[in-house]
């Protein structure tokens, strides 16, 4: 009970700093609708060559929430710079309070964060752009999502106590993220890309949250994209949250 007591204290402390200040929230879910917006047409000219009835909104919303996911929770880390440049971190650490909570808590506060953007971002694609996906499949792909980002902020909250500057952990997540997100298929199937860029892509864990996701989305619950996408994403989450966890605890002793 007082690992969940103090689970829910250090997820509200960081729930009210986002709605004190929502600016980056807001920055982060306007870059997907500005994609949304100017890519979609894009995308939408290519449809004929994704198969018959291929939705456009379909392929791009699911991939944009992925977006929001991979490049926020993985940012997630210049926030605990700022707490430790600020002192929160070291007056967290001298109370009693479990350090899996002050991890936990911060994790559950950008799942948090992710579900109402995504929950925004869907809303403007079914009110402007006429997205019309499967409601279970909508929620099973957010969830799914959701779980990815657990990971990627664990990791990277673990990552910022160790860098301690800005600096050295824009150049490690830098360089990082973005061939993670270009090798996922988030702008584009990569099916409809030649085969080694296809089979490179496949090594990307995150290509398969974006495969299984579309697929959710479509509501074609019994793709094999979705158990691979699912199992896959799950793995790496655990494993992230494990890492993450244990580097959180040795950086935080």
């Amino acid at each position: 009970m007082t690992f969940l007591r103090d689970t829910g204290l250090i997820y509200w402390s960081q729930l009210r700093a986002n709605l004190r200040n929502p600016v980056w929230v807001i920055i982060g879910l306007a870059q997907p609708i500005l994609y949304l917006t100017l890519f979609g047409p894009l995308v939408k000219g290519v449809a004929p060559s994704l198969g018959v009835g291929a939705d456009p909104w379909k392929i791009l919303t699911p991939a944009l929430i992925i977006q929001l996911g991979l490049f926020g929770s993985a940012f997630a880390g210049f926030g605990i710079v700022s707490e430790l440049r600020a002192g929160v971190v070291e007056r967290q650490r001298v109370t009693p309070a479990p350090r899996g909570a002050l991890l936990l808590g911060r994790v559950l506060k950008d799942m948090t964060v992710l579900i109402v953007q995504a929950v925004v971002l869907v809303a403007v694609a079914m009110a402007v752009f006429g997205l019309r996906p499967d409601p279970l499949g909508l929620v099973l792909s957010v969830l799914l999502i959701a779980v990815m980002a657990a990971g990627l902020a664990s990791a990277s909250y673990s990552l910022g106590l160790w860098a301690k500057q800005e600096s050295v952990l824009a150049s490690v997540l830098n360089s990082v993220s973005v061939p993670l997100m270009l090798l996922s298929g988030i702008l584009l199937p990569m099916n409809i890309g030649p085969t080694w860029l296809q089979n490179l892509a496949k090594a990307n864990p995150f290509s398969h949250t974006v495969d299984a996701a579309r697929a959710l989305f479509r509501g074609d619950f019994g793709a094999s994209d979705v158990y691979v996408g699912t199992t896959v994403t799950v793995a790496v989450a655990v494993v992230l949250m494990v890492i993450g966890a244990r580097g959180f605890a040795r950086e935080n002793a």
